[in-house]
């Protein structure tokens, strides 16, 4: 989790992580000298999956919702879902339950632990073949967010920006090679093996990680604003940030203004789209 990935910088344990835009900010507003220097993802991408009784989102009312954690990036993900469908979950009376990661949230959807959750396509799809309604799809919700990033302490980026530089430069060839066509293959398999889902499940997991990872992958402010939006209510000293403090965008202008991304993705035949 993302706390558990801060207290291992804190205590040194660890030195470059990733995680969700939210935990960086709760972090940073705890005391902890943190930079992001990247964001792979600056999109919602989770779908609203409901049980088969739930035909409109106005059915979400007095219903339970999973969660990972309060603050967590399917908490943000929920909190802009019903937002977007005018709902609030206080005055709604809709339950917040934290159950852990997706695939545990899915088989909580299926046994009826809970009425609603917010997951990738890759759980969307296999729990749509198991009975579940796909109420609304990710792209239908265009705030921006982060949903992952590259953070480090700001220490170790002082001390060690050329470690720093090189991570992120595997980083990117890793985004051209999977974004490659030629690599699809390879793709695939790995999803198949990783996340232990059939062919067309790794299938729509590819096509959801085309439409949303950054190809760019400079940290977004206005990702970060919009997390701090939501975030302020609950503490207060996140709103006090300077979102601008936060992220370190310098490696990744070295990196597009030299041409190493440029150069990377031509080396797979990757293109930017």
């Amino acid at each position: 989790s993302g706390a558990t990935l801060v207290t291992g910088m804190a205590s040194g344990d660890i030195q470059i992580g990733r995680t969700a835009g939210a935990a960086v900010l709760s972090a940073v507003a705890a005391g902890h000298e943190i930079k992001m220097l990247a964001t792979f993802s600056s999109r919602n991408s989770y779908d609203v999956v409901v049980r088969p009784n739930i035909k409109r989102a106005e059915d979400l009312r007095g219903k339970k919702l999973a969660i990972n954690s309060v603050g967590g990036g399917t908490w943000i993900g929920a909190m802009l879902w019903l937002e977007y469908f005018g709902l609030d979950a206080q005055r709604d009376q809709i339950l917040l339950q934290s159950i852990g990661d997706q695939g545990v949230q899915s088989q909580a959807l299926e046994s009826g632990t809970v009425d609603v959750v917010f997951v990738d396509s890759v759980y969307s799809k296999v729990l749509k073949q198991k009975g579940m309604t796909i109420l609304a799809e990710s792209s239908e919700l265009k705030q921006p967010l982060v949903s992952q990033s590259t953070i480090v302490p700001r220490a170790f980026l002082q001390q060690h920006p050329d470690i720093a530089e090189g991570y992120l430069k595997g980083e990117i060839e890793g985004i051209a090679f999977a974004t490659a066509p030629k690599n699809k293959p390879a793709v695939i398999k790995t999803l198949m093996r990783r996340l232990r889902v059939d062919a067309a499940a790794a299938e729509e997991g590819y096509a959801d990680m085309l439409r949303g990872v950054d190809r760019k992958p400079f940290a977004s402010l206005e990702g970060m604003r919009n997390l701090q939006r939501l975030l302020k209510p609950r503490n207060p000293k996140i709103g006090d940030l300077r979102v601008e403090d936060v992220v370190d965008n310098r490696i990744m202008r070295k990196l597009d203004e030299s041409g190493f991304i440029d150069r990377a993705f031509a080396a797979q035949g990757a293109s930017f789209k």
